[in-house]
């Protein structure tokens, strides 16, 4: 697997776990929607005090695996450095992260409203490892 086929997949599909680490060390997953912005760092939207978010701050390793809609079928693992955009810097690149995984928004008033009353946040993901080199 290879950045192109990252490409490949987000394009048709967002669905993923991210996995990061726990103040004990331990693993945290969840489930999220992911992309890619124009830097092909992994984008992830979440709130300001997910665990996701209170991991990453604290250690920025994280791995997410990519399913595809059927579940079963080819997969990738992203591996990387985390980080966390807050807003208000966080507003342009969560109106992106949307128009990558949902299209327009019926009225981005309403968008940037929500984003403000959930405390959203950006994750972002740069990749420094792209596996598995075959389904299985």
């Amino acid at each position: 697997m290879n950045l192109d086929d990252l490409r490949a997949m987000v394009a048709d599909q967002h669905r993923a776990v991210i996995a990061t680490y726990r103040p004990s060390g331990g693993i945290q997953m969840s489930p999220v929607l992911v992309s890619l912005d124009a830097e092909d760092r992994v984008i992830i939207s979440s709130r300001q005090g997910a665990y996701k978010v209170r991991n990453l701050r604290r250690d920025p390793r994280a791995s997410v695996c990519l399913l595809p809609d059927s579940f079963f079928g080819t997969w990738i693992q992203v591996d990387g450095t985390g980080s966390v955009v807050d807003l208000p810097d966080a507003m342009d690149p969560l109106i992106d992260y949307y128009r990558r995984t949902s299209g327009e928004h019926s009225d981005w008033d309403e968008y940037r409203a929500a984003m403000q009353e959930e405390r959203r946040v950006l994750v972002r993901i740069d990749i420094e490892r792209i596996g598995p080199n075959r389904s299985g």
